[in-house]
């Protein structure tokens, strides 16, 4: 029989949690540059990209690792930190479209207001979006299928379970970005590859069920109907204009998405053993980093190797790697994902380490041309 916690117990255990809701600060921000108008439109970005980038500098790493085995009933305010993002979330973006288009905030101010809410749903949102989806239970996975309606990217379900876990660090990952490849240029071709991988993926499963395309039971039926929900929410609130700045919060957090997307798994690839098959996912094939601000701020995703080795682990039980296990970045996603913007920069930074990683794993690799494709093929 289970014993009943003691209030120090359940005390100890919110205080662990603590800091993970230290993102729940962007609600306030943007609601902050909303009501202010001027350069207060452009808080949330400046502290979701600096400041936790600075605390990250103050704080140092974090090396510790929680048990792997810890039980469900020890996570629960873990859990319940997703969970009570949603509805926040809700709230918050749908009264940002009402409020806003009542304001008397100039047009500039309300790019700025929906520009920083879409790095609110993109940069929290998605990411929490991210763990409801790689549970179990219908209940978070429903909820991970609602933050990612209020972005219009209901698909990263299906191509993330399907065919990036699967394929990660191989050329039929469209999410794999290519040793030498531009962010300009990997954000159009993944922005089109996302949505026919994930499509192809999910009508392949039904093929094997001897089901067309267009049964209930694909998923994007789903996707379509609460995307549509979605929006026509924006519009019952503010007609034609709660759609354009619903769009543009939502194009804003795919881009933050991406960037992320971008940066975890640039130049890693995983070893072709020839026949179409690759080496198994290890955790050499993902960009880690340990900063402790950034890793409470997007839930402890840069502890991506372990995601990756392990995907049906919840995000504090996430272990992290040292040097020697994993490759390492130099600094947390917002940082790095600022370098991505300047290709220059980023391929300065960046080529190097994924040279010396191809050193130090794969010595006996000479040509690594083939490894280097641009171009996807789909899922079969």
């Amino acid at each position: 029989m289970t014993q009943p916690m003691i209030p120090a117990q359940q005390l100890a255990r919110f205080s662990s949690a603590l800091p993970f809701f230290l993102s729940f600060i962007l609600i306030p921000l943007v609601w902050l540059g909303a009501l202010m108008g001027g350069w207060w439109v452009v808080i949330t970005p400046l502290v979701t990209w600096y400041l936790f980038s600075a605390i990250d500098w103050a704080v140092g790493l974090n090396a510790e690792n929680a048990d792997p085995q810890t039980g469900e009933e020890h996570l629960r305010w873990y859990k319940l930190l997703t969970q009570i993002w949603v509805p926040l979330q809700l709230v918050t973006l749908f009264g940002l479209i009402w409020y806003v288009t009542r304001s008397d905030l100039n047009g500039w101010e309300r790019f700025g207001v929906f520009f920083g809410t879409g790095v609110m749903t993109g940069t929290v949102g998605i990411v929490y979006a991210h763990e409801l989806l790689h549970q179990r239970n219908r209940f978070e996975r429903t909820l991970g299928d609602l933050l990612l309606a209020m972005v219009l990217y209901s698909h990263f379900r299906s191509e993330h379970l399907l065919v990036h876990h699967r394929y990660v660090g191989t050329p039929r990952d469209p999410v794999t970005a290519r040793y030498n490849e531009g962010f300009h240029r990997f954000y159009p071709r993944v922005l089109r590859d996302c949505l026919l991988s994930s499509f192809q993926a999910e009508k392949a499963l039904l093929a094997r069920k001897n089901l067309p395309w267009h049964h209930k039971s694909n998923p994007f039926w789903l996707y379509w109907a609460l995307q549509l929900g979605m929006m026509i929410c924006a519009f019952a609130l503010a007609g034609w204009a709660g759609i354009l700045w619903f769009v543009v919060q939502a194009g804003i957090a795919i881009w933050q998405l991406e960037v992320v997307n971008y940066v975890e798994h640039y130049g890693l690839t995983r070893k072709h053993l020839g026949d179409g098959k690759y080496e198994h996912v290890l955790p050499r094939h993902s960009w880690n980093a340990a900063h402790k601000a950034t890793n409470w701020l997007m839930i402890n995703l840069q502890r991506h190797s372990d995601h990756h080795y392990k995907p049906d682990r919840r995000f504090p039980l996430l272990q992290t790697y040292s040097e020697d296990e994993a490759p390492q970045l130099p600094h947390g996603y917002p940082l790095m994902g600022l370098a991505a913007m300047c290709p220059p920069l980023w391929k300065r930074i960046m080529n190097p380490r994924v040279r010396d990683w191809r050193r130090r794993y794969y010595p006996e690799i000479t040509d690594w041309k083939p490894y280097n494709k641009a171009k996807t093929p789909m899922p079969r």
